[in-house]
């Protein structure tokens, strides 16, 4: 799987020296992959609760990674199966 391009996704931003650069949700310090780790076990409703951002965050980021895994083109070798 392509990683993904996080820097088309508006809700989002990295800047150096911030949570040593990673992702974050845009205005906190809450970085995505622990958004996307903790919704395997939670709601969005209990990751609302328990962390820094809001359901137009979270939704914002879920789309992005939905239309990003879209866009992946499929390998040749799954064409001729």
């Amino acid at each position: 799987m392509a990683a993904i391009d996080w820097s088309r996704c508006a809700a989002v931003e990295s800047i150096p020296g911030k949570v040593s650069g990673a992702w974050v949700f845009k205005g906190t310090r809450l970085p995505v992959a622990t958004v996307i780790e903790n919704l395997e076990d939670l709601s969005i409703e209990e990751v609302i609760e328990q962390f820094d951002v809001t359901r137009e965050q979270i939704t914002a980021v879920l789309e992005f990674v939905a239309e990003s895994l879209r866009a992946e083109p499929i390998p040749a070798s799954a064409h001729s199966v």
